[in-house]
């Protein structure tokens, strides 16, 4: 079943790492939706930083716990500022999603290193 928790750390990986990627393709588009929201733009390259490193380093299981909590509190933090209005069914649809994907990163981080993750073979070794 550890390979399961890997698939699993994968798949809410890729949805971070993907839009990190389109991020830096749509700069100018980013920032400009950011600012729409009163996130300035010298938050880009950090977010940017963020939402790629910390997912591989999920993915390989690398300080798994602590990867899975900084997600944890990101994906809340993003969806209170960007999914904020219940009265559009699209926002009140993604508020509810980012909520469910904030609850796998709870899920990831109460679980001790397995087989598949780095962390175990480096306690371990």
């Amino acid at each position: 079943m550890h390979i399961v928790e890997a698939f699993g750390r994968m798949f809410i990986s890729a949805l971070f790492i993907i839009e990190a990627i389109k991020k830096f393709l749509f700069k100018e588009e980013t920032i400009f939706y950011m600012e729409d929201y009163g996130v300035p733009e010298i938050l880009f390259f950090p977010s940017l930083i963020f939402e790629l490193v910390v997912p591989i380093l999920l993915i390989i299981g690398y300080q798994t716990r602590i990867s899975a909590l900084a997600m944890f509190v990101f994906t809340i933090i993003v969806t209170i500022i960007f999914h904020n209005d219940f009265e559009n069914q699209m926002q009140l649809t993604a508020f509810l999603k980012n909520f469910a994907i904030a609850g796998g990163f709870l899920i990831i981080a109460s679980n001790k290193p397995n087989v598949c993750t780095l962390d175990y073979y480096l306690k371990n070794k």
